[in-house]
Formats: C-alpha cells, structure tokens, sequence
C-alpha cells in the first residue's frame, strides 16, 4: 500500500490563521520526513475551513519547502477559477515541484453555497461550468494556439508558458462516490478518489472501477497504475489506547460538525436547498450528533491503538484499497495533538504494509 496525507483543518478565529498556516507548512514537511506518499490539499473559503483557502497559492509554497511529497489537490473547485489562469498556475506549480503534483476537480461544493456567492455565482450551472473549464484544461496542455468557443469561456491562448513538467499535462483526478462515476472515470482512464464509502461496498465500487477500465480499452500498465493511484480518504487517529482515541475523535468531530452546521445556517441564502440526495447523517443538520458521530465514526474513520488501526488498515488492504489518504487534523485539534498522531500511523502503522510491498518486489 501506499499511503497520502489530506488536510482540512479549521482555524478558529483570523487571529489565529498566520499561526495555523505555518502549522500546515511543518505538518506537510513532516508527513514527507514519515514517509507519506502524497499531500492533499482541500479548497474552502471565507470561514477558515481550509486556513489557507486558496491551496494554488499555498501549493506553491509546499513545492519549495519540500523534496520528494507528491502535492495532490482533492479538489479544485473548478467554477471559481478561469480555466487558462488555472493552467498557467498549475502549469508554474509543476515547474516548482519538479513535476509532482496532481490535480482532482470538481463542480464545487454542494453544501456551501455562500462560497458561490461569495464569488458572484450560484451553483445552479456549476456542472456545465466545469465541463467547460476541464476541458479547456485538458486541451490547452497539447494545443498551440487553442481557440475554444463555449457557453461560458471564449479564449484564444497563443500558447502555454511556461509548459507543465509532467506530459502531456499534471494528471486530472476525478472525485466519485455513485457506482456510474466509477464506471466511466474507469472507461476515460481517469485517477480517482473517494471520501466516506464503507467497506462492503469498497469491493463492489473497485470492481466497476476495473471493469471500466477495461471497457476502456486500455493496456495492462495502465490499468495498473491506475488501480494502484485509485485512492480512499479516511479520517486516522491513534492514540494510546482505543477508548481514547475514541472519545478524543469524536470530540474533535463534534467541534468540527458544530463548525459546519453554524456557518451553513448562518451564510447560505435563504433561497438554497441541499440537495437531499446528497444528505446523510453526518451533513443533514436534522440528525442529531448522536448519530453523525457513530456514522462517521464507522463509516469514514480508522482510530484506535496502534494495533487495532493496524487492523483496520489490513481490512481496508483486504478489500483492494492500495491508496489511502489519511486525514489527521480536525477542527481546531491542536498542532502537537496533530503531529503526535501523525507519527504513530507513521512510524508505527504504515511500516507494516509499506515493508510488505517492499519485500514483495
């Protein structure tokens, strides 16, 4: 297996937010001295969910305080960014890093639609405004002059400079949850990642995944890297004991479900509606926390000891995850609490599979 770092991690107050931004910089250069893989970046605005906020910008900055950590975005919130700004950025980041990053989009979120309104949008086109962006995206990597005529975009690029590291262009990652989404990322040849999705149907979800891809057509190597890349996000948290972990967990989500409710009721407009399709028990505010935190306890989460996460890892292995990206900050847990759980899946967990791998080649 191989093993990423995400963070979400809330500020509490603007007083705070230079602190926490540098917190971010030394959790991230850690998690590269452990070993992680990968570093996930989420984009969130205007309330301190994602401190950093705009993570092109703080991207940047990670390419240079780190060596080896591939920076992954998870996921860039495709309407509030003009596609050709976006690739000029992305294409300067991979210059940075030396060609490491990679890029997950989406249609923005479905649950904060002030962030819509904060940028003079409103969700209601976002889909077609990402088709359009992702396009242009994956076409101005090859071609010179683009001209591109769209419901939202007219551009004429010349070209592209300076060009991505990576050829033809980062690799697009794809955000899925429903058993169609993993079919058709499958057939196009599409990374792919998943939040919150329960083991039993992690098997099933896979699967489809494969049988895309080989509808897809594509050869052998490709459809293993592809399998090996597909990545699983996970809240992780190890403690000394199982009990403590536990209750520290669902303390810290608590806070942070508290957080989300508050600032949804507080700034969406009144004329927005969630999408009750897209509602479970930890995002429907008419659940109780006495249900959203045994839900996402057991729906989204490793904690424990260090033997039981251990365990849990195995089960998720067992299934056929070999990506897993591990979230590890939450709300506004504290910066040594953050490391120190950090270095227990690191030093004491991620050995145990990442040797194996190692032994097997």
């Amino acid at each position: 297996m191989k093993f990423g770092w995400l963070t979400l991690s809330l500020s509490p107050s603007p007083e705070e937010d230079a602190i926490r931004i540098e917190q971010q910089i030394a959790q991230v250069q850690e998690a590269e001295a452990l070993g992680f893989q990968d570093v996930w970046l989420t984009e969130h605005y205007f309330t301190g969910e994602s401190v950093y906020n705009d993570a092109l910008t703080f991207a940047s900055a990670l390419a240079v305080k780190t060596e080896r950590i591939r920076i992954g975005f998870a996921v860039v919130q495709m309407p509030f960014h003009h596609p050709v700004r976006l690739a000029t950025q992305l294409a300067l980041i991979d210059n940075l890093s030396g060609g490491r990053i990679d890029v997950g989009v989406g249609k923005g979120t479905v649950y904060n639609e002030y962030e819509f309104v904060g940028h003079g949008l409103r969700s209601s086109d976002s889909r077609k405004r990402m088709e359009e962006a992702t396009e242009i995206l994956n076409r101005i990597w090859t071609e010179s002059p683009l001209t591109y005529e769209g419901e939202f975009y007219n551009v004429h690029v010349p070209s592209l400079r300076p060009k991505p590291v990576q050829k033809p262009g980062p690799p697009l990652w794809r955000s899925v949850i429903s058993p169609g989404s993993f079919t058709e990322c499958g057939k196009l040849g599409i990374p792919i990642l998943t939040a919150r999705l329960p083991v039993d149907l992690i098997r099933e979800r896979w699967a489809l995944y494969e049988a895309g891809l080989n509808e897809g057509g594509h050869d052998g190597a490709t459809q293993q890297r592809l399998l090996d890349q597909s990545a699983l996000w996970r809240n992780v948290y190890v403690a000394e004991t199982d009990a403590q972990a536990e209750d520290e967990l669902a303390d810290l989500l608590r806070h942070t479900r508290e957080h989300m409710m508050h600032v949804r009721e507080a700034y969406n407009p009144d004329d927005f509606e969630i999408d009750p399709g897209m509602l479970n028990a930890w995002t429907d505010p008419a659940v109780p926390d006495t249900e959203a935190i045994p839900y996402v306890l057991e729906t989204g989460s490793l904690f424990g000891s260090v033997s039981r996460v251990k365990e849990q890892v195995a089960e998720l292995r067992d299934v056929g995850v070999r990506h897993l990206l591990c979230q590890t900050g939450f709300g506004d847990m504290s910066h040594e609490r953050n490391l120190e759980s950090m270095r227990r899946f690191g030093q004491e967990v991620m050995p145990a599979f990442t040797d194996m791998n190692v032994a097997a080649e």
